[in-house]
């Protein structure tokens, strides 16, 4: 080869790199337009200002990373047909290799190739690669149990299909010539046969329990099952999902929120654009501004000009799935508050409902007493001296009906306390549902594993079932109070909202317990039954005793329909507290008022 073609395959191939690794980069253009926006919305005010050289941009870096993680997530990844064979073959051809081999006669193949002619296609376990793991989270419950292969789904015999090369060790006893049988298929399904005991007759080495890790019988089989587990935790960036204060206080992140309400707000202003231009008339909030576009400036507003588009208001609430009675009181406040006002020369219609519609939303959102939860707990836990109160510890209660997900959520609570220092006591109050206690415990050994590289104490307390949950959650606060945790979390049962047998339980629990708060924990996508759901509960706990805030969760399945925020808290006046945005521990936020709005006043 010349050195005119060397440096010319050199070329080529450098450039085939760059062009290799720039293929899952189809996003980019998406990344900079959404960067161009944040930073604008973030510094426009400061770039704007007469004689302005220089400008803090000290969180950018955090609104940019945080895009890049999006992004890469939930990209596309590029074009699937161009594959890892044709870069391969490419490479071949300019190392030197300019001719195809001869082929060989039919049935022979390349030693360390499979049959198929394959470049690393193996034939025998011992060449199969091995899968490079993947470093995302897993997408199980609890971010910390890692999925079981596809071959753990498999029967035993399928597993002997595809692995032909496995075969068991020769004791080297057995005959060389012994005949192989013929393949017969039997045409009935042999069935296990079971003794009184409950265990199978015959041994045929297929495994039935999947509960635990496989045991080996040459090594301490404790010590395993805890590496296997170990293994399959993953560790949580406490960056990713919060961060700490000046005080050392760990704080849940609200920064993807606040980012996409920056897009958001982003895109609903080129949208208004965009139909005003165009003259067309859409429904909702569109459909409000259409009504009052040929209404001259100066006009004062009367409710016969109202009428039509506070019904246009309410069917756009009704769509982001809040109650009806919940839409009307809100529609209501908004027509009282325009009656009468008279609008400005060159003031939009639209804008001025919609900026009535976002106050009171807001309003009614808006909580009137702090939620800060830590100062809360740092002020039971460790009392200040000068008031003379006794150190004890800070008990939160989780209630809800059935399939609601109270367990997983009390288990993000105690996730986010741990990353706090906080010692916390788990009580497993729901001693009616098989298996609750068991799923506590697995959250307890999880979180376990997580505490010690993280700090704090998780321990679970638990009685078994059929006990009074009552007692047993008196019991546990004792017990914390005997052994210096700082918080108890109590699971309880779900219960129907209108059971009353079920839900007069509730008053003696509040007494037993006395807990510091009740959280209700609400779906998002209930319905308009949360308002009967979050009634019953707040009544049910008695006279002097309600619920104290709620915890919205499967917040990711809803979208912009997160009208259950408003129907909640407008049949209680209970604050929303936490916002579950995922399975995983981490994927716990702070309710964020504006976030709400936001999506509640969305076209989309």
């Amino acid at each position: 080869m010349s050195p005119g073609d060397e440096r010319h395959a050199d070329i080529t191939a450098r450039g085939q790199a760059v062009y290799r690794s720039l293929l899952h980069l189809s996003w980019i253009d998406k990344l900079v337009d959404n960067i161009k926006t944040i930073f604008v919305d973030l510094y426009g005010e400061q770039l704007t200002k007469p004689h302005t050289t220089l400008v803090e941009c000290t969180k950018f870096d955090e609104y940019f990373d945080q895009q890049m993680r999006e992004l890469e997530t939930t990209g596309p990844k590029g074009d699937s047909n161009i594959s890892d064979a044709d870069f391969a073959k490419e490479d071949e051809t300019l190392s030197g290799n300019l001719g195809d081999e001869p082929p060989l006669p039919s049935g022979l193949h390349y030693r360390g190739r499979g049959i198929n002619g394959a470049n690393g296609g193996a034939s025998t376990n011992e060449s199969t690669p091995i899968i490079t793991p993947n470093t995302s989270r897993p997408s199980t419950p609890g971010v910390v149990v890692g999925k079981p292969g596809p071959a753990a789904k498999m029967s035993r015999r399928a597993r002997k299909a595809q692995n032909p090369g496995a075969v068991a060790a020769s004791s080297g006893d057995e005959s060389s010539g012994r005949r192989p049988r013929p393949a017969t298929r039997s045409s009935t399904k042999k069935g296990r046969k079971w003794d009184a005991d409950g265990l199978a007759d015959e041994e045929d080495d297929v495994q039935l329990d999947y509960s635990a890790a496989p045991r080996s019988a040459t090594s301490d089989s404790e010590a395993e099952g805890t590496a296997a587990r170990s293994s399959a935790l993953e560790h949580v960036d406490a960056s990713t999902w919060g961060n700490k204060t000046s005080k050392g206080q760990f704080i849940l992140k609200d920064l993807d929120d606040e980012v996409h309400n920056i897009l958001a707000s982003a895109q609903s202003k080129t949208d208004s654009s965009t139909e005003a231009s165009s003259g067309l008339i859409g429904s909702g909030l569109s459909t409000i501004g259409g009504l009052f576009r040929n209404v001259v400036g100066g006009k004062t507003l009367t409710k016969a000009d109202l009428d039509k588009a506070m019904k246009g208001m309410e069917e756009h609430l009704l769509k982001k799935n809040v109650a009806r009675e919940a839409a009307i009181r809100l529609c209501e406040g908004v027509e009282k508050e325009l009656l009468g006002v008279k609008t400005g020369s060159f003031e939009s219609i639209n804008t001025k409902i919609q900026s009535a519609m976002e106050a009171s939303l807001t309003k009614m959102l808006t909580p009137t007493s702090s939620l800060d939860l830590l100062r809360e707990i740092d002020a039971i836990t460790a009392p200040p001296a000068t008031t003379l109160r006794k150190a004890r510890p800070y008990v939160i209660s989780i209630v809800g009906v059935n399939g609601v997900g109270k367990s997983t959520n009390l288990s993000k609570i105690c996730f986010f306390l741990l990353q706090n220092k906080y010692k916390v006591l788990i009580a497993a109050g729901d001693t009616f549902r098989s298996g609750a206690v068991e799923q506590l415990a697995v959250h307890v050994r999880n979180l376990k594993e997580l505490t010690s590289r993280e700090g704090g104490r998780v321990e679970l307390y638990q009685k078994g079932y059929g006990k009074d949950a009552a007692t047993v959650a008196r019991d546990a606060v004792s017990f914390a109070g005997q052994e210096g945790f700082d918080v108890v979390l109590i699971d309880t049962a779900g219960r129907r909202h209108n059971d009353q047998r079920l839900m007069s339980s509730l008053e003696k629990f509040a007494k037993f317990a006395q807990p510091d708060k009740i959280l209700m924990v609400g779906e998002a996508l209930v319905g308009t039954d949360s308002v009967a759901q979050a009634r019953n509960f707040n009544a049910a706990f008695g006279a002097v005793r309600s619920l104290d805030g709620f915890i919205i969760s499967k917040c990711d399945t809803v979208g912009n329909m997160v009208g259950t925020l408003v129907s909640l808290v407008h049949a209680t006046n209970v604050p929303v507290l936490f916002v579950g945005v995922g399975q995983h521990y981490s994927d716990l936020r702070n309710f964020s008022v504006k976030w709400a709005v936001e999506k509640l006043l969305s076209s989309s």
